[in-house]
């Protein structure tokens, strides 16, 4: 499975739970450990749950790599390791503050600062 189709599969298993505020990332320049990263919202801690546990079950299903899951036991930010894709599922006080999306966006900024003449 290319990873396009690995994104839409994850993002469909999250939008099936109801996960909000679905980003992808593309890390692919940033880091050699995975090329995207998928960040969600859910409004309690069994619904981060559910959202992580759906996204497993789908992308296991589809035959592709599953590795370790990370936050299961508070559910206030579930981390799944899918190989070339990082999903992340956190509560929104969680999200706000540790703001990957603006994390991983300045590192992408700042290298293509660099990287301009």
């Amino acid at each position: 499975m290319n990873i396009e189709d690995k994104i839409k599969l994850i993002v469909a298993a999250l939008e099936d739970i109801k996960g909000r505020d679905i980003t992808v990332l593309d890390t692919s320049k940033l880091t050699s450990l995975f090329e995207r990263m998928v960040i969600a919202s859910g409004d309690s801690n069994r619904q981060t749950r559910a959202l992580a546990d759906n996204v497993r079950e789908k992308v296991k299903e589809a035959g592709e790599y599953v590795g370790n899951t990370e936050g299961e036991d508070s559910g206030d930010w579930v981390l799944l390791d899918l190989g070339d894709v990082v999903v992340h599922v956190m509560l929104p006080a969680v999200r706000a503050h540790y703001n990957l999306e603006e994390l991983w966006g300045a590192g992408a900024a700042a290298r293509a600062r660099k990287a301009a003449p």
